[in-house]
């Protein structure tokens, strides 16, 4: 059925079968939107990793006979490096899911699943980007010295779901409460 333009509708199009395959015009859409949101999110994930490594402090290890240990036990660094890598995911999670809410329009399923699966690259994205830039200075041992390296790293891996869930939620959370708000009006 064509519309007085002459084109087929939305619902139409959307429920077309393609030619040879399995799926719809709206599945492929929602799919190429989803792995659109994964792309996008791994390429900040490059911005998140310099940020971090730009932030956080950096843990002087030494070397004594064949393994790297941490120079002083009471440094606070590691924890530090955790918390700065949990704030700048965070933050840069919490903006993605309010930008996502914004243009996701009819495709928020595949909106929340891309803001899902592209925050957890995001986040190994960052990591492997902050952990090996900069900082990474080898001193050789002269007569009486130890090596001595600094590192920037995490202890606590769970601050990798930061930009996944801060994303999402954001996300889920517009939705409430814009929708709670049109129930009332009604």
């Amino acid at each position: 059925m064509l519309t007085a333009g002459g084109r087929a509708g939305a619902a139409q199009l959307a429920t077309r079968r393609i030619p040879g395959g399995l799926c719809t015009i709206g599945t492929v859409r929602q799919l190429k939107y989803f792995a659109g949101t994964v792309l996008v999110l791994a390429v900040l994930g490059v911005a998140a990793g310099f940020a971090w490594s730009a932030l956080a402090p950096r843990t002087r290890y030494v070397r004594v006979e064949a393994d790297w240990l941490v120079a002083d036990p009471n440094t606070q660094t590691l924890i530090a490096a955790d918390g700065w890598f949990a704030l700048v995911c965070g933050a840069f999670g919490l903006v993605c899911g309010l930008v996502a809410y914004r243009f996701a329009g009819e495709r928020a399923i595949a909106s929340v699943a891309g803001l899902a699966a592209g925050g957890i690259v995001a986040g190994l994205v960052a990591y492997q980007i902050g952990s090996s830039m900069g900082g990474e200075i080898v001193q050789a041992a002269t007569a009486g010295q130890l090596d001595s390296q600094d590192r920037l790293g995490l202890t606590a891996f769970g601050v990798l779901m930061f930009w996944p869930v801060l994303a999402a939620g954001a996300f889920w959370a517009l939705e409430f409460a814009i929708t709670y708000r049109e129930r009332r009006a009604e």
